[in-house]
Order: structure tokens, then sequence, then C-alpha cells
């Protein structure tokens, strides 16, 4: 077929390759001139394009489809660089996570890769496999899960299928202090969690780690979350985050997301750190101090839960309210009146449309045992951009 083509497109590797043959040549570099150059190639002829493994996994193919269509392009797949990296680590693949990081900025790599018992990444100059590796170290001795972090194994190769193939497995520290070849794939493999068929939407006060009754309750916590409208990806911000109950539903419902939950208090740090082991949300980032202290170094913000304000709930409000993006969202729960009147006016002076719904809750058991128990009426106060 790449006899009959009368021009044929690579990266440098590839062209080597057939250098022999009499089309002209063209590197695919830059792209969009590769493009224009393919086009114009199709006038009076077919045109190659060379590629590794299979082109339609993550790869030139679904490009050449949108630029081309399927009527102008056979496609020819070889062994994707997965299928033989897992190949060469006797590794199943069938459960194991694909992610991209190639070209892409990463906010928080041990939320992508340590979702998974198994991860497979393909990485780039910047997210080299020794700084992701470094980066999962440092978030496991953040959340205090040496477990975790003795368990986790990397595994790279670089090369795959030329004379300078190398594989490596090791930790996370030994992968850190590593050179590895600028064209590799990185594999991340962790323990199973002991608790790994919790369900992901739920969970109870009573499997919660949290002290002196500092939780959302169950009911309040499904309304805040739908009220909330979590996107699938994006920067959640849990403030006064108590035990991390609303971070630890949000990341479970939203692995894709990146969830900051912010908390003044040493007691209420160590219990979203036991969550974050427990219920394996590795895409929450625990962050100890006061909110208005901390907000100003965090990315902006696509929802943000207010579940404590210190009393600064006006500053809070108005800096939330700021950095939300059009579409953004604003959850503030009240249980003293002076939040629930101060709330809905400051939301409204910067801008928030509000939204009001007032919760009670009455929990009672069948057949009754006792009488029922009445919570707190609860106000969720919504502000939408």
């Amino acid at each position: 077929m790449l006899d009959r083509c009368r021009l044929i497109i690579g990266d440098t590797r590839h062209l080597a390759l057939v250098q022999e043959m009499k089309a002209e040549k063209l590197t695919i570099s830059p792209l969009a001139l590769a493009l224009k150059s393919i086009r114009h190639g199709l006038d009076s002829g077919n045109v190659g394009v060379l590629a590794s493994g299979d082109p339609l996994f993550f790869g030139i193919g679904r490009r050449l489809l949108k630029e081309f269509g399927a009527d102008q392009l056979i496609i020819l797949p070889a062994l994707s660089t997965m299928q033989e990296a897992c190949a060469r680590f006797k590794l199943p693949w069938d459960d194991m996570n694909m992610v991209s990081l190639h070209g892409r900025k990463t906010l928080h790599g041990p939320g992508l890769l340590l979702g998974r018992e198994k991860s497979f990444a393909f990485t780039d100059r910047h997210n080299t496999p020794a700084r992701l590796a470094r980066q999962l170290a440092d978030y496991l001795e953040l959340i205090e899960d040496q477990p975790m972090l003795a368990g986790c194994r990397v595994h790279v190769a670089e090369n795959l299928g030329s004379t300078e193939e190398r594989l490596f497995s090791g930790t996370l520290a030994e992968a850190a202090a590593q050179d590895f070849a600028e064209l590799n794939v990185l594999i991340v493999t962790r323990p199973r969690l002991a608790d790994e068929n919790l369900p992901f939407f739920g969970l109870s006060e009573e499997e919660i780690a949290h002290s002196r009754g500092l939780i959302t309750k169950d009911e309040v916590r499904a309304v805040t979350l739908h009220a909330l409208r979590l996107p699938s990806t994006g920067v959640f911000w849990d403030l006064g985050a108590g035990s991390g109950s609303i971070s630890v539903a949000a990341a479970q419902l939203q692995p894709g997301l990146t969830v900051f939950a912010v908390d003044q208090h040493n007691e209420a740090l160590a219990n979203v750190k036991r969550n974050i082991r427990r219920f394996g949300c590795y895409n929450i980032i625990p962050i100890q101090g006061e909110a208005t202290a901390v907000l100003g170094d965090l990315p902006d913000p696509d929802r943000v839960f207010v579940g404590g304000s210190g009393g600064k709930l006006s500053a809070i409000i108005a800096e939330a309210a700021q950095r939300l993006p059009t579409g953004g969202r604003l959850v503030v729960n009240g249980v003293i009146p002076k939040t629930v009147a101060e709330a809905p006016q400051c939301m409204a002076a910067h801008g928030l449309k509000v939204d009001l719904t007032k919760i009670q809750i009455e929990r009672t058991t069948f057949p009754e045992t006792g009488p029922g128990k009445v919570l707190n009426p609860i106000t969720v106060m919504t502000g939408r951009k």
C-alpha cells in the first residue's frame, strides 16, 4: 500500500523505515502543515500516514477522521502501546484505567492515577514518570497513608519495540529518582482498598469518620449534592469541610473532579484524611487553614460549598462569586437565623441568582421502638452565577 502512495507522512523515526521508497516524505510536525500537505497530495494520488501502534487509540486516527472523513481512510492498526506494555509487564488490562497526560495540564496527578488498582498513562516531557511518582509520594505523605505509599508500584516502558527498549518496575521513591527516555508509557499499580466495594453514593454518618456530631446529615448531603450539580471535571471547594462528608460524596460521584477540602481545625483535617484513605478518594486535596487566608492559592472553582465560615461568610461569598465562572454554583447550608438571613443577601449583592430550600427531617423506625428523632431544620441556599 505504501508503494502506491505518492506522499508518506510520519515522525522522523517512522520515515527512516521507508527511506528507500520513491514517495515524497514529510514529517508530521507541525500538524497543521502536514494536514495541508495531505489534502493537497490527495488531489493526485494516495497518501500514507505512519503512526505507532493503533492510530485510533489516543492517536492520529481521530484527527484524520475529522479532517477527511471515514470514506477516504483505510486504517491498518498494529499493537497499541498499552497492549505491548501490559504484555511486557504481564499485567491483565481489561480492568485498567486509561489516562492521557500527553500535552495536557494536570491539576492533581494522584486523583487520576490512584483511583483504580491499575492505571495506564501516556506521558510527555512535562508529565514525566519521575515527576508523577514524586507527586504520588508527596500526596500519600500528605494524607498519611503509609501502607499505600509502601504498596504502590510504578512500571515504565521506554522506547517500546526499538533496540533501546527498557523496562523499569519499582517503588514510587525509586521511580522518582530515575531518568527516563522521553518516549515512554507509565503504569501505576496500588493495593486494593479494604472497603473497595462500599457504595459510591449513600454512605451513612456511621460509616464516615467524624467528631462530636460535626457531619452533614445523610438527607441534607443528598439535597446539597443535588443543588451543586457537580461537573464531571473541574475544581470544587468544600469550605469548612469538617468530616469531609460532602468532599467524599463529590469525589466519588465525579472522579474527574479535583476537590479541595478546607478546614482550619486539626481534628477536622484528621477526619478528612481518614476518610480519603478509607474510601480511596484520592482526588480530594486536604488544605488546613482559615478559608479567606488560603483561597488565593487555590485554582478558580467551578463549584463551592460552604459548610462552615468561621464568622467570615460575607468575605468567602464575595471571593467565590468573583471567581466562579458563568454557570458556576455556590451552595451555603444554614442552621442559625443569622446565616440564613445573611447568605442570600450577600450572594444576591454579588450578582448571583439565589434559591432557598428549607429541609425539616424527622427520622423514625418501623415498627417504632420509641419516639422519632427530629433534626434541626436546614436551609440550603444556592447561588447561580
